[in-house]
């Protein structure tokens, strides 16, 4: 399994970074051709964070969207998502 270093040399892995964001919103964007990891671990590392958000009675507040690209600023559902929790208003087309 991928992990992630910190600093301090402890070593955890993504969802428990993810979940030291709670209460806060969190969004994963997923492009199925990106070369950063397979989407099966994407997948189940967000299962956890999706989990931990549940049992806080915060799932609400967390959303993946998958999207046929590769590692790249997708958008769509997560500008939706920005406007929702920053309030900023509807998001409006170009």
């Amino acid at each position: 399994m991928k992990c992630s270093t910190l600093t301090s040399g402890i070593v955890s892995n993504y969802s428990e970074l993810a979940n030291l964001m709670t209460p806060r919103p969190f969004m994963v964007e997923r492009g199925h051709s990106d070369a950063v990891s397979i989407d099966p671990w994407v997948a189940y590392e967000y299962a956890k964070v999706k989990r931990h958000y549940d049992h806080l009675e915060l799932s609400d507040r967390t959303r993946i969207e998958y999207f046929n690209g590769p590692h790249t600023i997708h958008g769509v559902g997560t500008f939706e998502f920005l406007h929702h929790f920053l309030r900023w208003g509807e998001p409006f087309e170009s």
